[in-house]
Parts: C-alpha cells; structure tokens; sequence
C-alpha cells in the first residue's frame, strides 16, 4: 500500500506502459514556476517542459515548451492548423488531463491529446516535466519524450 497522490501513480502506470526510462522525483514542495524546478533540480530553466493546455474551439492542444519560452499562441495555432488557441480553464484542464494547472503531466490522460513539444528541448540531454502534480517531475529526453507523448516537434516563439 503506499499513500502516493492518485495522479503520480496514473503517470507512473502510463510512464511505465509506455517504456519510459527516466526517473520520478516528488519535490519537497510543489514547485510552481520553471525558474523554481530547475533551482530545485539543478538544472538550467530551458530544460523545464511547461504543460500548457489550450481550448482550440473545445478540442484540446497540449504544448510542452521550454520554460525559456513564451508560446506565440497566433503562430502555433498557425502551425498546428487550428484557427486560435485560448488559454484552457481549470476545469478544462482537469477535465482532460485528469490532473492540475501546475502538474498536467505530457501522458496519462482520460484520452488521447494533441500534443506538441518545443523543439529547443533539443539542446538538453535531460528534460524534466511534470509528472501528475505540482510537486511532481519525471526526467527524460527530446526523443523519448516525443515517443511518450506521441507528439510532433514545433518552434513555439
């Protein structure tokens, strides 16, 4: 038995089917911005993937950027083919992700979503990104992370 929150081990059951290989850490407190994950990871603040969830007209879009970057909304809506992107709801979010602002992890979704990943994650070996709650993370890399997620690279600035 083990008092894990219900998220972290939904993420853990989808990270594991899926053949994920990093590591899941539990932060001592919930981080709550990039600049703070990466002080308490030891990392630069490019290789923290933000989760952003966006409503395009009711669909969700899930973009994973570097938290070194602001996501163009105009121009990713652009390159992903969707007329406009509008920042997602609380109760959207967790209506499709299962989880919350602050701990929406890349996988283990009610469903499948459209997912993007920054293309800057390029530059770092290791990437960490949320794993089911604010004080969650998981580590992996550019590569695995698209498989994981089944997502298509993009440039989000």
């Amino acid at each position: 038995m083990t008092d894990e929150h219900p998220t972290i081990a939904v993420f853990r059951a989808a990270h594991a089917e899926r053949g994920g290989t990093g590591r899941i850490v539990i932060l001592p407190d919930a981080v709550h911005t990039a600049a703070l994950a990466a002080e308490a990871l030891g990392c630069e603040v490019g290789a923290i993937a933000n989760s952003l969830l966006f409503d395009a007209s009711g669909a969700p879009v899930l973009i994973l950027t570097s938290g070194a970057h602001r996501v163009d909304t105009a121009t990713a809506a652009a390159t992903i083919g969707v007329e406009r992107l509008r920042r997602a709801s609380p109760e959207f979010v967790r209506t499709h992700t299962g989880q919350v602002i602050g701990g929406v992890s890349p996988i283990g979704h009610p469903a499948p979503v459209a997912t993007y990943v920054d293309s800057w994650f390029r530059r770092h070996p290791v990437v960490w990104a949320a794993a089911g709650h604010p004080a969650a993370v998981f580590s992996t890399t550019y590569d695995e992370l698209l498989a994981l997620t089944g997502g298509t690279a993009i440039d989000v600035e």
